[in-house]
């Protein structure tokens, strides 16, 4: 397949160094410094094993001719989407897919002004990674990635599995998209968004009884917020699948985290505010994920000043 990554950084990276032994693949940033060094030197994945692989990657500026690809894959973050989707038009051809394996929910409202809702693909995946310099990522673990159709019948995506799986990106169609885009949001609302707060590892929100106290009032909410969707979500399951992340990760420093520490605007609103959104939507109060919200936006104005 053709595909094209827009954002290279840590999952952009990660991505697009599997999918590049047995696709033709192209990563394109803004950072002059991440493009070129990918196309000097590629890119260095540091495996959980301690293996470092080598990935031969090209990487590119935005450009408005680029030629139609097969598939776009979108990892910058939520606020970043337009924009970047934006200064790659020329690469989204009438046939082109374009999927976003983002943090968060409520892609598909930007992805639908560039392409066809017959065209969109969202979904959710259990890896994760972070840069250690430019070019050099370190793959901090893996697991499952689904994804869907937005419209229409899922198993014509089947030609993006096979690529994927053939590249060792264990994927698979899902039929319900939404409530796994909502299982990874209960992690990402309701521990990661703490931790940026807090400003704390992961492992520090079992440790301490009350953080875990506040992450079982906002895992309480969410779920009621996805069941207001029909979701279908039993609150005591998700507590726990919570807690066996976090046990598996407690070094875990999230990016969201990372992000108010180093003065960047962060994924919030795409976060937590999609929770406190589709409670607004569906008539399901959620008004500790609205604190958060508000909380963070206020440390990230602390930072800037």
């Amino acid at each position: 397949m053709k595909i094209a990554i827009i954002g290279c950084g840590a999952m952009g990276m990660l991505f697009g160094g599997y999918l590049s032994k047995s696709n033709d693949v192209v990563l394109i940033d803004t950072d002059k410094t991440t493009v070129d060094t990918v196309n000097r030197e590629g890119i260095h994945i540091r495996e959980p094993d301690g293996k470092v692989t080598l990935a031969k990657a090209r990487a590119a500026f935005p450009v408005e001719a680029f030629g139609g690809m097969d598939l776009v894959i979108l990892f910058v973050k939520a606020m970043d989407s337009a924009r970047a989707l934006e200064s790659n038009r020329g690469i989204i051809g009438p046939d082109t897919l374009v999927m976003s394996l983002q943090n968060g929910a409520g892609h598909e409202a930007v992805l639908k002004d560039y392409a066809a809702a017959r065209n969109i693909v969202i979904g959710t995946t259990r890896h994760n990674s972070s840069v250690v310099e430019p070019g050099v990522i370190r793959h901090g673990g893996g697991g499952k990635t689904f994804i869907g159709a937005l419209t229409g019948d899922g198993r014509r995506l089947t030609p993006v599995t096979e690529a994927f799986n053939r590249c060792g990106l264990e994927t698979e169609i899902s039929e319900n998209i939404q409530r796994r885009i909502w299982g990874k949001l209960f992690v990402n609302a309701c521990a990661s968004a703490l931790t940026a707060i807090l400003q704390t590892k992961l492992g520090f929100l079992i440790d301490c009884g009350h953080a875990w106290s506040l992450v079982r009032q906002l895992i309480r909410e969410a779920v009621a917020v996805a069941n207001g969707d029909g979701m279908g979500f039993e609150e005591e399951a998700v507590a726990s699948d919570v807690r066996a992340l976090i046990e598996k990760a407690p070094e875990g420093i999230t990016s969201i985290c990372a992000d108010i520490r180093d003065g960047r605007k962060t994924e919030v609103d795409a976060i937590s505010g999609a929770v406190a959104a589709a409670g607004r939507r569906n008539g399901v109060p959620a008004p500790t994920h609205e604190f958060v919200v508000g909380i963070i936006h206020a440390l990230e104005a602390k930072r800037a000043r």
